[in-house]
């Protein structure tokens, strides 16, 4: 994919973001971010705007459409069984 074509899809999703007023999170970034603690896979929670490792029990915020992920910033979800 050429840069102007990179460039017209992020204007594209940004807008899109824009109108719903949710930023959400780029499909590619779960692609590739994982829980700093168990190294396991996250999913988006987009009612609490978070980063979810149900493996760990923990949920990362995401502030100003930044991943936060620090496990002093994590909140306990309770571990699952």
């Amino acid at each position: 994919m050429s840069n102007a074509e990179r460039a017209m899809q992020s204007n594209q999703s940004q807008a899109t973001q824009s109108e719903t007023g949710d930023p959400g999170v780029d499909p590619r970034l779960l692609e590739v971010l994982v829980c700093p603690v168990t190294r396991s896979a996250l999913t988006y929670d987009r009612d609490a705007n978070e980063l979810v490792s149900r493996a760990a029990g923990l949920a990362f915020p995401i502030r100003n459409g930044v991943p936060v992920m620090l496990r002093d910033e994590a909140r306990d979800i309770g571990a699952v069984k």
